[in-house]
C-alpha cells in the first residue's frame, strides 16, 4: 500500500539560488544533502540531491548535475507547476511577501475549492500555494463529484 508522498524531484540550475527560494522565501527547511560522485554503474559524475521538509514530513528535492544536459525553461501553470498546501492567513501573508520582495507572484486566484497564488522558483518552476475554501471537501469527494464519469466522457468525446 502507498502510504504517502515521500518527495518530488526536479532539476535546479544553482543548489544555492534554489535554497534561498526554497528555505530562506517559502520557509522550507533544507534537511538533507547528498552529493553523488558515482552512479550506480560506476560511472564518475557531480550531483548535489537536495531535500526540503514541509510540515507534512514529506519533501521535495533538486538535483543541481550540471554535466548533464538540461533545458530550463520557464514553465507554463498547465504543464508542470508545484502546489503546496497552507491555511489562509499564510496565504495571503506570503502574497504581500512576494509582492514586497519582488518574486514574480500572480493571485490570489479562486479556484472554488481551493484559492490560490503563484510564484516563479529560481529554475522556472511555477509554485502554487494554495489554501483549501469550505468547499474543499465536497469538490474532491468522488461521491458527489462523479470524477471516474467526467474522466469518461472526456475520453470518449477525444476518439469521437
Amino acid at each position: 500500500m502507498i502510504k504517502g508522498l515521500h518527495h518530488n524531484a526536479y532539476r535546479c540550475r544553482d543548489s544555492g539560488k534554489t535554497r534561498e527560494f526554497y528555505e530562506d522565501f517559502l520557509g522550507l527547511r533544507l534537511a538533507g544533502v547528498l552529493e553523488i560522485n558515482e552512479t550506480m554503474t560506476g560511472r564518475e559524475t557531480k550531483v548535489l540531491h537536495t531535500f526540503f521538509e514541509m510540515g507534512d514530513g514529506s519533501y521535495l528535492a533538486f538535483f543541481e548535475a550540471p554535466d548533464r544536459p538540461f533545458e530550463f525553461k520557464d514553465q507554463h501553470d498547465y504543464d508542470l507547476h508545484i502546489a503546496l498546501e497552507v491555511d489562509g492567513g499564510t496565504l495571503q501573508g506570503m502574497f504581500e511577501r512576494g509582492k514586497a520582495q519582488g518574486v514574480e507572484t500572480r493571485g490570489i486566484s479562486d479556484h472554488g475549492f481551493v484559492e490560490s497564488i503563484y510564484f516563479r522558483d529560481p529554475n522556472g518552476y511555477v509554485i502554487e500555494l494554495t489554501a483549501k475554501t469550505d468547499a474543499h471537501d465536497d469538490m474532491m469527494d468522488p461521491e458527489k463529484t462523479h470524477p471516474r464519469r467526467i474522466l469518461d466522457r472526456w475520453q470518449a468525446a477525444k476518439t469521437a
